[in-house]
């Protein structure tokens, strides 16, 4: 909706991301609670870096409304996801300015201070007024999860039981959402992790990393064992051939003392004459 100057009837156009306040002012509960929404958003942003029709973002004010806007008292989700939008920087997101696209996906992670809230104005207004279909609430460090729907036609959300290991789906992103034990920034404690349809953990850039610099090994630990197999190899192969050589000297060694005794033989049955048996058969 067009803002009005109070002093002419001719509308201006509302004010943009550039105009309003992007820092909601509220810092994240904890260092655990700040890691979480970073780990959240960099998995994603890393999945989908390929895609520029998405956008992962938190701690980001969204403006859906005149007032709202004008009273700057909103604040952001903790990790929302936007589909079939442009990736680019923005200082927040505007749904004005979005041709009223709104987030399809937001995660708000829970603490003592603002339990109440996350489970009562915000899901309200995502539900009602920004109509987000996901919306999911998780305690860093109780680890509980929560995941809900939104119901069309009553604008408001119910609860999306959990798979039989606690998992939940994200229709609309195609992944699911889990509570994985792992380290990230140091912290080995149960992280929610984002999920691929068949439940394996996208990995972080350090863990991309990881894994790389442990194929690397593997692959340079069995080009080690193919050498050594090739060297075993060749070392068998000229160990054959050597007893090889040796067969074809001793054949020639006995070739040469039969050559040697016949001669020997030869020269005794010309001076001697034949050998007992060696003559012709008399009767």
């Amino acid at each position: 909706m067009p803002f009005q100057s109070e002093n002419s009837p001719i509308p201006i156009p509302p004010p943009g991301e550039d105009e309003l306040p992007y820092d909601d002012g509220e810092p994240m509960e904890s260092e655990r609670h700040r890691a979480q929404m970073d780990l959240l958003i960099e998995v994603l942003q890393l999945f989908w870096r390929d895609r520029d029709d998405v956008y992962v973002s938190g701690n980001m004010a969204i403006y859906f409304s005149e007032l709202q806007a004008k009273k700057n008292d909103f604040r952001g989700p903790d990790v929302f996801v936007v589909l079939d939008t442009t990736r680019r920087e923005r200082k927040s997101w505007v749904v004005w300015q979005e041709d009223g696209r709104t987030p399809d996906v937001v995660i708000e992670l829970l603490s003592d201070s603002t339990a109440a809230v996350d489970r009562g104005e915000k899901m309200r207004i995502y539900a009602k007024l920004l109509h987000v279909p996901e919306y999911y609430l998780f305690d860093p460090f109780s680890g509980a999860l929560e995941a809900y729907a939104l119901d069309q036609a009553s604008r408001s959300y119910v609860p999306v039981p959990p798979e039989a290991n606690g998992d939940v789906p994200s229709a609309s992103l195609g992944l699911r959402l889990g509570v994985r034990q792992g380290i990230y920034r140091g912290l080995e404690v149960d992280w929610l992790r984002w999920l691929d349809a068949q439940g394996r953990v996208l990995p972080t850039g350090e863990e991309q990393a990881r894994a790389a610099e442990e194929q690397a090994r593997a692959a340079e630990e069995q080009a080690r064992a193919a050498e050594e197999q090739a060297r075993a190899a060749e070392e068998q192969a000229r160990a054959a051939e050597e007893q090889a050589r040796a067969a074809e000297e001793q054949a020639r060694a006995a070739s040469d003392e039969a050559k040697r005794l016949a001669a020997r033989l030869a020269a005794y049955e010309e001076q001697f004459g034949p050998l007992p048996g060696n003559g012709p058969d008399e009767r």
